[in-house]
């Protein structure tokens, strides 16, 4: 299959003027761009700053796991952020303001519906189609946040790891016909960041108070609210019941077999059967 190109000049130009995002770049290919973001804010880049590239390799996400596709058939993009309007023990809803984005922006650019998969996968049914890492990191200026997401955009579903889709597949497979290859890169970049970019404003001009309207919209588009979870929690031990409810902090609340609520912030979450 042949890889996409990306061009930071066209994003910029389809996002338009009234962007947070005042530093675009793209890259053919990186070890990680959220590693290349934070090496930047440390350096003292001001908010604002996007790294996006066509192909890592050395991606990351939650818990130390890998990120991988093949160059050219996916999107890699990390922001810099410094809310320093809002409180820190509010910076945990940003990864899930990123699930919501990205939901949009796949609704905008090729009509999939995606669902969310608490706290950081972006679904299609049970298929993983993007991933969601915020990393608080210490700067001289102050903390920041580097907001990673990679996307599967042209990537085969046998070249990605078992459980994983990309948006050519969806849109192939609900045989339309019409651009079976799915969107390309650029438009999908611009998507992403015009709702990160929408997002992230609305959120902070309310000084991240969840309530202000991402809650809700979490939980419209949470495919774990509702159903049976396994919980792995650090430490090794494991939590199973029902995923009722979110947090003020963005935790997920389980209501186990004896009706007792048990709040997760770390772990893994397996949905079952």
């Amino acid at each position: 299959m042949t890889g996409d190109a990306l061009d930071a000049q066209q994003v910029r130009t389809g996002l338009g003027p009234d962007t947070p995002w005042s530093d675009v770049r793209a890259v053919p290919t990186t070890g990680s761009t959220s590693s290349d973001v934070a090496d930047l804010a440390r350096d003292g880049t001001p908010e604002g700053l996007v790294l996006l590239a066509a192909h890592q390799s050395r991606g990351r996400g939650r818990l130390g796991r890998s990120w991988t596709a093949p160059p050219g058939t996916s999107l890699a993009c990390s922001a810099l952020l410094r809310p320093e309007a809002v409180p820190v023990s509010r910076w945990s809803w940003l990864s899930l303001l990123a699930g919501v984005a990205v939901a949009e922006a796949v609704d905008d650019v090729s009509g999939v519906s995606a669902l969310l998969k608490w706290p950081n996968d972006v679904l299609v049914g049970d298929r993983k189609l993007a991933g969601i890492l915020a990393e608080r990191i210490e700067t001289p200026s102050g903390h920041a946040v580097v907001l990673g997401v990679g996307l599967n955009v042209t990537a085969r579903p046998e070249d990605l790891p078992e459980g994983g889709t990309s948006l050519a597949a969806e849109v192939a497979g609900r045989g339309t016909g019409e651009n079976p290859g799915g969107p390309a890169l650029v438009p999908v970049a611009v998507a992403l960041l015009r709702r990160l970019g929408e997002g992230y404003r609305a959120w902070t001009g309310v000084t991240g108070d969840p309530a202000g309207g991402l809650a809700e919209d979490y939980r419209r588009r949470c495919g774990t609210l509702g159903r049976r979870v396994r919980a792995d929690l650090p430490g090794g031990t494991h939590v199973e019941g029902t995923a009722v409810d979110l947090d003020a902090a963005g935790r997920l609340v389980v209501r186990v077999v004896d009706g007792r609520q048990v709040i997760v912030g770390a772990g893994d979450v397996v949905h079952l059967r």
